[in-house]
């Protein structure tokens, strides 16, 4: 079930490595999702639970530490040979287990990493680590090792990243398509996902952010669908997924008749995004994309309605966000653009006294050159009757 060339994930393994080395690592404690599927395939949610990866400076195998429902799941999804179980007991404390993996591999007294900036490490599961490994080795935040490998797209992500915009296009179009005055978003969503899930995709690790009225001005998925109404808005922000990879849309369109103000509010963003499309080259810092968008709208007199940070990095993620952050796209940002970085850019204003949404997103791929949109639907302004 391994969705690379394995030896992909030894290239991935050995540059890790050698991070950890120019940092004086012994070892690295996993417990991102995505860095365990980065590094070996292995492909689970159970990481909603305690598990880690156990990986050493040395070129040894990785041990994984897991649950008892996990066991196939690892051996099948993933290049992990050494799989350690902890079983569900009262008073369990699985970091025990861990240590005692630490403790087989030598690793007494040793500069061990750990990926605090997780989903997979809750604050209590990183307490029973933390107190059960003090004065037993020295422990460092090591979240940026895979995590900056991982920012850098290879020839076969990029395959990947393709196909998952190849379904975002189709789903904006079977939204476009169901939308329309009396619509049930529900309806709307709906309809966006059957492409990509019919197209060989998975499901998004969160969203849609799909609203009408009010809700067109919400930029985070919230409960409670509604019906359009004759003359509305309607914004859609989603992800397509493809093996984890994701590819992001953002729309707002006009249901029932054009509205002059959107209509102005559509050719500023419009410009803010061209323009921050053509900051996204290679020489420049990721704060320059977001110098770029804030200077359209500023001189648009939108300064009000706008973000302050408008996009970030995108790859392969699980719930709950398709947000594969660090890096976000925000002016101070100092990291230098390179290529093969997949970033959402979005181009967003909330007009919130006069009740109105504007926004245009799209996922570019950066190359030597002029960044690539990978999405092919071009923006225009839409009014849906």
């Amino acid at each position: 079930m391994l969705h690379f060339e394995r030896s992909e994930f030894d290239a991935r393994m050995n540059k890790t490595r050698a991070l950890m080395a120019k940092e004086g690592l012994d070892a690295l404690l996993i417990f991102a999702q995505e860095s365990l599927f980065y590094l070996t395939g292995y492909d689970t949610t159970g990481f909603v639970f305690f598990q880690c990866g156990v990986m050493t400076a040395r070129d040894e195998k990785p041990t994984l530490l897991t649950r008892r429902p996990d066991l196939e799941q690892a051996r099948r999804t993933s290049t992990f040979e050494d799989i350690r179980l902890w079983y569900d007991a009262p008073g369990m404390d699985p970091s025990r287990e861990l240590k005692a993996i630490l403790e087989e591999k030598g690793l007494k007294g040793c500069r061990v990493g750990i990926e605090l900036r997780s989903f997979g490490l809750k604050g209590s599961d990183y307490e029973l680590v933390r107190r059960q490994l003090e004065g037993w080795c020295t422990l460092v935040d090591a979240s940026h090792i895979v995590r900056s490998l991982r920012v850098i797209k290879s020839p076969a992500e990029i395959a990947y990243v393709k196909r998952s915009a190849e379904l975002a296009d189709a789903s904006l179009v079977a939204m476009i398509e169901a939308s329309g005055p009396g619509v049930f978003e529900g309806k709307i969503a709906a309809a966006g996902a059957v492409p990509i899930l019919e197209g060989g995709g998975d499901p998004p690790p969160s969203g849609p952010v799909l609203g009408s009225g009010d809700r067109a001005l919400l930029i985070r998925s919230a409960t409670g669908f509604r019906t359009l109404d004759p003359v509305d808005q309607l914004t859609m922000e989603f992800a397509a997924s493809y093996r984890h990879y994701c590819v992001c849309l953002m729309r707002t369109i006009s249901i029932g008749k054009a509205n002059p103000e959107q209509v102005k509010m559509f050719d500023v963003t419009l410009e803010a995004i061209t323009a921050m499309t053509e900051a996204a080259r290679v020489g420049n810092v990721l704060g320059n994309i977001d110098d770029a968008h804030r200077a359209v709208y500023d001189k648009a007199s939108y300064g009000h309605a706008r973000m302050s940070a408008c996009g970030y990095s995108l790859g392969a993620t699980y719930r709950p966000t398709w947000m594969d952050v660090p890096p976000m796209l925000y002016s101070g940002n100092d990291t230098p653009v390179e290529p093969n970085m997949v970033l959402f850019l979005h181009s967003i204003l909330i007009d919130a006294p006069k009740n109105l949404a504007m926004s245009i997103g799209y996922t570019i791929l950066t190359t030597e050159g002029e960044p690539e949109v990978l999405t092919k639907i071009k923006p225009e302004y839409i009014t849906r009757t």
